[in-house]
């Protein structure tokens, strides 16, 4: 096959067939492809687009370029993707509860990307964890405890880190078909018999309108459900983070909270809604709102807290972390009280603005190679629709210096609005797509 050839009928608008696009896959993982053909390729995609059938199969080829799992377990094997929001650390909580219902989750997750933060960064929050383990070793602790939250190896859709990195030099990210089969080809490599979606709507997502996530979730399900796993999405709010705290290690304090205060919260009812959906489609409830009760009863009695625990300890964090896990999170140097310039209802909040504050301050990434601190971050956030008080303290900054402080304290007044009128707040669940 030629290369030349391939990226000539993209151009024309024809899809070039499966074994083309696996033939190419193959050389983006293997370095057949050049850099400069890869490049045309993603542009190409993002400029004529694909058809379903295309999309399936070029998500198909990315996936088989590296490593597919197979698995011999005694449940289903279920997973869940999260498109990427603020104060998101709903894996951390659904992982465990779906595991503790008879559910085998091995989630392969990510790290922190733009304004966002990463499930990989927010465990290794914990001391001693470790999320980049080998095959074997996940294969083991999911058999033990049910549930392990790791990073992908180099093995796991190579074709897909190749042109991923070429999208983020080329003004292609925005690509739907390119975003589908990014995030798929890397989903399906665990082989999950069921696949839950968190598509996040609002103004700390990266999809701000209805139709940008309605569009993304039902690419992301047609195309998983095309390929043979049973996929449905949820369209969840992000105009406001979902959790009280943004912030690696804070965001790990607020789910002990969730999974050991027997209180409900946003981040339980979410997590409630995602498994109430896995469980019915892997078999394990007769249907989503019974699904959903089961995840709500074992969050709220602890048992989740506990096998989390055993997570932590199995990939190498502290064998009592379940117990003492106040003790064992980093603590910043300065914490810095942000007090309310007016009284007012907190009646809108700029989530993406609120995450690059958490950036700056070190929580994230603003390259590729920065060294995440776990300490920063905000915590103790009002929620949309709260009144406060002129004075009183709307959040909490987490900094390394005042410096860094006092700058986010800047950011954070900034991404809030308060009103004198009581504000409509935006549900938690928007819609169900599949």
């Amino acid at each position: 096959m030629d290369a030349r050839a391939i990226l000539a009928a993209l151009r024309r608008g024809e899809t070039p067939s499966a074994a083309e696009l696996a033939w190419f896959a193959e050389g983006l993982a293997n370095g057949d492809i050049s850099d400069a053909q890869a490049g045309a390729f993603a542009m190409v995609v993002c400029l004529q687009g694909l058809d379903q059938p295309g999309r399936r199969a070029l998500t198909l080829a990315m996936r088989d370029s590296g490593d597919v799992l197979t698995w011999d377990l005694p449940g289903p094997v279920i997973d869940k993707h999260s498109t990427g929001g603020v104060g998101d650390c709903v894996s951390l909580l659904l992982a465990p509860a779906l595991a503790e219902c008879g559910a085998y989750v091995p989630m392969i997750s990510g790290r922190g990307l733009g304004h966002t933060g990463g499930t990989l960064d927010k465990m290794e929050a914990i001391p001693g964890v470790t999320t980049q383990v080998g095959e074997a070793r996940l294969r083991r602790i999911t058999a033990d405890l049910g549930c392990a939250i790791v990073g992908a190896t180099g093995r796991i859709a190579p074709a897909d880190k190749r042109l991923y990195a070429v999208r983020d030099v080329t003004a292609t990210v925005e690509s739907l078909d390119l975003i589908t089969a990014s995030i798929l080809s890397k989903k399906l490599a665990a082989s999950p018999q069921a696949l839950v979606l968190d598509v996040k709507i609002g103004s700390g997502a990266f999809m701000k309108t209805a139709d940008e996530a309605r569009a993304l979730a039902r690419s992301l399900v047609e195309t998983a459900n095309a390929a043979g796993c049973k996929t449905t999405a949820l369209i969840t709010d992000m105009n406001q983070p979902i959790a009280s705290a943004l912030g690696n290690g804070l965001e790990v304090a607020e789910v002990m909270r969730a999974l050991t205060s027997g209180e409900m919260s946003p981040l339980i009812e979410i997590t409630a809604a995602l498994g109430g959906v896995l469980l019915s489609q892997a078999g394990l409830s007769q249907n989503e709102e019974l699904g959903a009760d089961e995840i709500r009863q074992a969050l709220l009695s602890g048992r989740v807290a506990k096998r989390f625990g055993d997570m932590v300890a199995a990939q190498g964090g502290p064998a009592d972390f379940a117990q003492h896990w106040a003790r064992y999170l980093p603590v910043a140097p300065v914490i810095h009280e942000v007090a309310a310039p007016r009284a007012g209802f907190v009646s809108a909040m700029d989530g993406e603005a609120l995450g690059l504050a958490v950036v700056h301050l070190g929580g994230g990434r603003l390259v590729e190679d920065d060294v995440v601190d776990p300490a920063v971050g905000i915590s103790d956030l009002l929620r949309l629709g709260t009144w406060v008080e002129q004075g009183e303290t709307l959040a909490r900054i987490h900094a390394a210096r005042e410096s860094a402080a006092l700058a986010a304290e800047v950011a954070l007044l900034g991404a809030l609005t308060l009103a004198d009128q009581t504000p409509k707040v935006p549900v938690l669940l928007h819609e169900r797509i599949g």
